[in-house]
C-alpha cells in the first residue's frame, strides 16, 4: 500500500501544469512617427508577464493556467482582462519565477499586481474600453489589480522626450494604442511599440548544434516568427543557456538591427525567455 501511495504520488508531481487553449489577444506592431500622436493613449511598456483573465483565472499568452493565490484574484471583474503580472523595472526574470511556481507562494505573489491594459470583450473603441475598465477594476477594491496609467503627447518630440525619460529610469519603452482602435487577435496597426531599439518575439522550433567550444551543446536556436519565416539565433545565449537551452515551443525575444533585403532580421541577438512553453498542440 505505501508502495501504491508513493506511486501515485510520484505521477502527481511529474504531472504537467494546467493548460488552456491560448487566448486570442491582441498584438502590437512598431511605431514609426508620421501618424498624429495626439490621437494615440500612451502607457510605459512594462517588463512583465502578459496574461489572460478569463472572468474566473489567469492564463498566460502560450495557454498555461497561471495559480494566482485566491485572495489574489479575490472580486476581480467577471469581463475578460488583457495585462501584465508585474513587480517593477528590471524584474522580469523574478516575476517569471513567481508566477511558474507551484504552487504558489503566498509572500512572492503579494509583490506582484495585475496591471490591466485592456478588456477585450468589450465591443467599443480603445478610448470606450479604458473608461469601462476604469471603471470595473475600482469597483474591486483589490489593491492587486490596477490599470496602467494612460496619457497624451501633442507631438513627437514630446513622445520622444517621454521615452527617453522612462529608459533613463529603467523602463522598457512605450505603448501607443489608437484611440479608436477596436480590440481583435493578432497584430494590430492601432497597437504599437515604441522603443530605443528593434525587438521581437519568435518560437523556438529547434536546434542548430554546437561545433568546436560548443560540441554537445546548442550552437543556435532555430526559431520561427508569428508570420511563419524561419531563421537562426546564435549570439546572446550564455554557455548554461547552450547547454540547457529554451524549451521546443517557448517565446523568446529577441533583439536586432532591421531587416535584411530579403526582410529576415538582421545581427538578431537572443535576450530572454518570454514564457514557458505552451501545451503540445499549440507548438509551432
Amino acid at each position: 500500500m505505501l508502495r501504491f501511495f508513493l506511486y501515485c504520488l510520484l505521477l502527481l508531481c511529474c504531472m504537467p501544469a494546467a493548460s488552456a487553449s491560448p487566448p486570442p489577444l491582441m498584438l502590437a506592431g512598431q511605431w514609426q512617427d508620421g501618424p498624429d500622436v495626439s490621437r494615440y493613449l500612451v502607457s510605459e511598456k512594462l517588463d512583465g508577464v502578459r496574461a489572460h483573465w478569463d472572468g474566473r483565472r489567469l492564463i498566460s499568452r502560450a495557454g498555461n493556467i497561471i495559480p494566482a493565490p485566491a485572495w489574489f484574484t479575490h472580486a476581480w471583474p467577471q469581463q475578460p482582462l488583457d495585462g501584465e503580472l508585474w513587480a517593477s523595472r528590471n524584474a522580469f526574470d523574478s516575476t517569471s519565477a513567481i508566477v511558474r511556481s507551484t504552487p504558489a507562494d503566498d509572500t512572492q505573489w503579494r509583490t506582484l499586481r495585475f496591471m490591466a491594459f485592456d478588456l477585450p470583450a468589450h465591443p467599443g473603441t480603445f478610448e470606450q474600453r479604458l473608461a469601462a475598465m476604469r471603471g470595473l477594476v475600482h469597483g474591486t477594491n483589490n489593491p492587486y489589480l490596477a490599470v496602467i496609467a494612460q496619457q497624451r503627447f501633442s507631438d513627437a518630440a514630446s513622445l520622444h522626450k517621454h521615452l527617453q525619460e522612462v529608459v533613463a529610469a529603467g523602463g522598457e519603452g512605450l505603448m501607443l494604442h489608437h484611440q479608436d482602435n477596436y480590440y481583435a487577435a493578432g497584430r494590430s496597426e492601432g497597437l504599437l511599440k515604441l522603443k530605443l531599439f528593434d525587438d521581437a518575439e519568435a518560437r523556438v522550433a529547434g536546434y542548430v548544434p554546437g561545433k568546436g567550444k560548443y560540441e554537445g551543446m546548442v550552437g543556435a536556436l532555430q526559431v520561427q516568427s508569428d508570420d511563419g519565416r524561419r531563421f537562426r539565433i546564435g549570439s546572446g545565449l550564455s554557455d548554461a543557456q547552450r547547454a540547457n537551452p529554451p524549451a521546443i515551443g517557448s517565446l523568446i525575444t529577441y533583439r536586432y538591427n532591421g531587416l535584411t533585403v530579403h526582410g529576415l532580421p538582421r545581427f538578431a541577438r537572443f535576450l530572454r525567455v518570454r514564457e514557458d512553453s505552451p501545451p503540445a498542440n499549440a507548438r509551432p
